[in-house]
Order: C-alpha cells, then structure tokens, then sequence
C-alpha cells in the first residue's frame, strides 16, 4: 500500500482535508480533541467519535455506488487522524 500525501491513503487524506478547509468543522474537531487530549486512550475514543459522526452524514445510496463509498470509507485511517488532532492540540 503506498502513502497519500503523507497519509496512509487517498481516503484518510481527502477526509482530513475536507476536514480542515470547513471553518466549523476544523474548529469543532480541534476543540473536541483538546478536551480528549489528556484522557489515557483519547486517541482511541476520538478516532472512534470521528468515524461514528461521519458515519451519520452518509447520503443513503443504493446499488453500486452504495458499495463504491463504503468501500472508500472502510479505508479511511481514523486513528492516524485523531493522532494527527491530539498532536496538534497538545
């Protein structure tokens, strides 16, 4: 498997930078990953809470293109995201 960007893949990098470029979103996972920061398994709690939120904004498809994005989804590292928000907020 080769890199994205730096990222483990395409999906983990385009789901972070859509991410960063929404003003709210940026703001709401920064805040959210200060708060989680310091717990024992934050990282593990907010890649969790970050995939399940996501989870919620899928567009109900049908067919192939419903296996096209939940293949994509699958793919995405949500745990390399988290590491990469609780750094920050560190």
């Amino acid at each position: 498997m080769k890199t994205y960007n730096g990222w483990t893949n395409y999906e983990t990098w385009n789901v972070k930078l859509w991410m960063d470029d929404d003003e709210g979103s940026n703001r709401y996972w920064n805040d959210t990953a200060h708060g989680l920061k310091d717990a024992s398994d934050g990282t593990a709690k907010l890649a969790e809470h970050l995939k399940s939120e996501h989870e919620e904004t899928l567009p109900e498809l049908n067919g192939w293109h419903a296996d096209f994005l939940r293949a994509a989804f699958s793919d995405v590292n949500w745990y390399e995201i988290a590491e990469h928000l609780i750094r920050d907020a560190e």
